[in-house]
């Protein structure tokens, strides 16, 4: 029986998509090169705002219509939306043989038993995980589950639960194997990478695993994915500094700028915390970017708190922001408050933020124009530098020839499309990683679709 596992939302997803497809592929089934050649269909779906449900329903839809069209035999849905709407969905197509939550994934493999597509043992190597895709040397690295904050907007901790930590040992153990697949970048992913070791309360916490990673792998880069500026810690900065292998970018989200709009989405920073910190950070580590998100039309925002927000993004100067209108999510504090901003309020509000922060992208990427910056190449012409994470930061168009995985060093001829760089090459730093070697790894796959079908 052949496979794909379809995957919407965040990189989160991601990994629990990878984790997947190598469990499936133990029981000896085969990774499909699209959904039209699948026997059995997952869909991970992704609930965090109304766009990511309407996506994922569409995924849902598109692999229903190819149990008449392909040769679907099986259709999952699993994940962030399931463990919300189980019973809505459950009605609403009855083309999913089953669903699956968070919560319940881990009983794929027991409910395809049941329906007789799988049998036998378990024959794949604790911690294994299938990629797919055409750059596999870019990786996630989960490293905790769940969340413990209380942001009034926010549904992921009734989706995945409250935090809870992964071991060390855990950690570094598939770090080493994503190396064993051939990860140069690997991107450390959590609701908060900062509360990393807190639940546990063994003194272990995001320096110790940063200082584990670093010293029993290889691995080039290690970049740094959502964390609150509360866990920018004295000691986390320093060793960002000190070390070249953790890549000098931190995603830093503050949602707004304004205390009055903080406060009632219950976020733990405000303006002045979040302006001591930005100067903090630029200050302990040179040359670092730092990318934040923030949100337009929360309940009870005023011009006033709009141009708070504009303030705050002119005088920090945050390298990238991505921003997107508030949707009331069921469940939430928030959902209780009056939605009163207008949608084509928020949609203007959204379009003057934009349009700030374009402007002040293109100041600080101007600004490395004619200096040299490290990068990795992706693929053939097209690199991406430290500034630069994957699929949401833009790319390098590089002239030059060097191998997809290669680290190199590249000299920044211009800013082209806002966002993405121009620049010739230099040389190459350090040549692309050997395939895996058969025998110690399972082969990477295809398998796993990102995003919506046809992307």
């Amino acid at each position: 029986m052949k496979v794909s596992v379809i995957t919407l939302g965040c990189d989160k997803n991601t990994v629990d998509s990878e984790r997947v497809l190598a469990e499936l592929a133990g029981f000896g089934l085969e990774p499909a090169r699209s959904p039209g050649d699948a026997e059995l269909i997952v869909v991970n779906t992704c609930g965090f705002i109304d766009a990511a449900k309407r996506e994922s329903i569409d995924a849902i839809v598109e692999a229903g219509r190819l149990k008449t069209s392909g040769k679907c035999r099986i259709l999952a849905a699993v994940g962030c939306m399931v463990e919300r709407h189980k019973g809505e969905l459950a009605e609403a197509l009855p083309e999913v043989d089953f669903f699956l939550g968070t919560s319940e994934m881990d009983t794929l493999a027991q409910e395809l038993t049941a329906r007789g597509a799988i049998e036998g043992g378990y024959t794949a190597h604790p911690g294994v995980r299938l990629y797919a895709g055409d750059v596999p040397h870019v990786r996630y690295l989960k490293v905790s589950e769940g969340c413990d904050h209380g942001c009034a907007f926010c549904a992921i901790p009734l989706m995945r639960g409250k935090h809870r930590s992964f071991t060390r040992a855990e950690v570094i153990r598939e770090a080493q194997m994503l190396e064993l697949q051939g990860a140069r970048e690997v991107n450390l992913v959590a609701q908060d990478l900062a509360h990393y070791g807190r639940d546990v309360r063994d003194g272990v916490q995001l320096p110790d695993l940063l200082e584990g990673l670093l010293a029993e792998t290889s691995i080039p880069w290690f970049r740094l994915l959502y964390i609150y500026s509360a866990g920018l810690t004295p000691r986390l900065l320093e060793l960002m500094a000190r070390e070249p292998r953790i890549v000098p970018y931190l995603d830093m989200p503050i949602q707004h700028g304004s205390d009055a709009v903080l406060a009632r989405m219950r976020r733990p920073e405000r303006a002045r915390t979040i302006r001591d910190t930005v100067r903090r950070v630029r200050d302990a580590v040179p040359g670092v970017a730092i990318r934040t998100t923030c949100i337009l039309g929360f309940p009870g925002e005023t011009p006033d708190d709009v141009a708070q927000l504009a303030d705050l993004l002119e005088e920090t100067k945050f390298e990238r922001v991505g921003a997107f209108t508030y949707s009331e999510q069921e469940g939430t504090r928030a959902a209780a408050l009056d939605d009163d901003v207008p949608m084509v309020e928020k949609r203007e509000r959204l379009e003057r933020i934009t349009s700030l922060q374009r402007a002040i992208t293109a100041e600080r990427y101007e600004g490395q124009i004619g200096r040299t910056m490290r990068a990795i190449m992706d693929r053939r012409g097209e690199a991406r530098t430290l500034w630069q994470a994957d699929d949401i930061d833009g790319i390098t168009r590089v002239t030059g020839e060097a191998p997809a995985g290669a680290i190199v060093d590249v000299r920044i001829d211009d800013v082209v499309d806002d966002y993405d760089f121009a620049a010739t090459l230099e040389r190459v730093v350090m040549a692309p990683p050997p395939p895996a070697r058969a025998g110690r790894v399972l082969p990477m796959l295809g398998g796993v679709v990102q995003g919506s079908f046809g992307r």
